[in-house]
């Protein structure tokens, strides 16, 4: 089998009309057509086996992974999917391993309404990257530089629990099978936040994603902002605690492993986004509207960096660094 073979079997299906795609797969460039008003957002994502999966991860799981963290950056900055071009590195051709890894891949496609329109195959140590396009209407894409002093601070779902799989994986902590099972579902098929996003626009201030730390990925905010933060810690590591529970099979767990989980632990894909306070009940609303848990976890300050206060609103101790691919 060839590469024109490989992608014409697994990776090719007929085109939708419309959606903003008005060319696909196979011309030397895909045609996209962003509905009027609206502006194009455009991300990209590289996985690379060893270092963001390990060799044993189901292909359909790595499949819908590798396109939900591009979905996700699309859901921090509001926009809605059009299409995705794939480059995929392969070791050799493996029909089973393709043929799963495209299940998972083109099924979130389809339920995301993000087109595969083209891409790249070719012979080498597993890696794959995605590019992704979406829209937002002119002016109201969520960026990171809106923050100001007196923000509340929310984030979505319960950070930390990929983190507490990766563990779990790991052989650092003791999970149960079937526990386990589930927490690796939040690791590995993590569910991007596009609903949430786009309700978000026009309420929300700014926004990102959580891909490395909830922490680190803050500090983006606070830098892009211009402006500090006072995060409620243990409001954030509550978020985990029933989680880890259930995980760990026991009432009392190590609060300092779930606080690391929940504030640097990273591979969440939830949404951390400030919003002025007079937008409590707006927020309220698009999360249930989206079906999406908010929680607000701490405020914008004028005061530039970062600090961590407990219920009591004392300082909290304690270094919780972020993934840095270079760190």
């Amino acid at each position: 089998m060839g590469e024109f073979d490989l992608i014409a079997r697994w990776f090719t299906r007929p085109a939708r009309p419309g959606g903003g795609v008005a060319l696909g797969v196979g011309d030397d460039c895909a045609l996209l057509q962003p509905a009027a008003g609206m502006q194009l957002a455009v991300s990209s994502d590289m996985l690379v086996e060893g270092r963001h999966f390990f060799a044993d991860v189901y292909p359909a799981h790595l499949g819908h992974k590798a396109l939900a963290v591009n979905l996700s950056d699309l859901a921090a900055c509001g926009a809605e999917p059009l299409a995705f071009t794939l480059a995929l590195a392969l070791p050799r051709i493996d029909e089973v391993w393709l043929e799963g890894f495209a299940r998972g891949l083109l099924e979130l496609a389809e339920d995301s309404g993000c087109q595969l329109v083209g891409g790249d195959t070719t012979q080498g140590p597993l890696n794959i990257c995605i590019t992704v396009f979406g829209q937002a209407p002119a002016g109201q894409a969520l960026l990171r530089s809106g923050a100001r002093a007196g923000d509340d601070l929310w984030v979505s779902g319960r950070p930390g629990q990929a983190r507490l799989a990766l563990d779990a994986l790991r052989g650092q902590i003791a999970a149960g099978e079937q526990l386990l099972t589930l927490l690796r579902q939040r690791l590995e098929r993590p569910m991007p936040r596009l609903a949430l996003g786009q309700r978000l626009r026009g309420i929300a201030s700014s926004a990102i994603d959580v891909s490395d730390g909830l922490l680190g990925d803050l500090a983006h905010i606070l830098r892009a902002s211009g402006v500090g933060a006072c995060v409620q810690a243990d409001i954030a590591t509550d978020l985990l605690a029933d989680c880890a529970r259930l995980a760990l099979g026991k009432a009392h767990f190590d609060r300092l492993l779930l606080m690391r989980c929940a504030l640097a632990g990273g591979d969440d894909y939830e949404l951390l986004f400030t919003a002025p306070a007079t937008q409590r009940a707006a927020v309220q609303q698009a999360g249930a509207d989206s079906s999406t848990h908010v929680t607000r976890i701490g405020r914008i300050e004028a005061e530039a960096g970062l600090r961590l206060v407990d219920a009591s609103g004392q300082a909290v101790a304690g270094r919780f660094a972020s993934f840095d691919h270079f760190g």
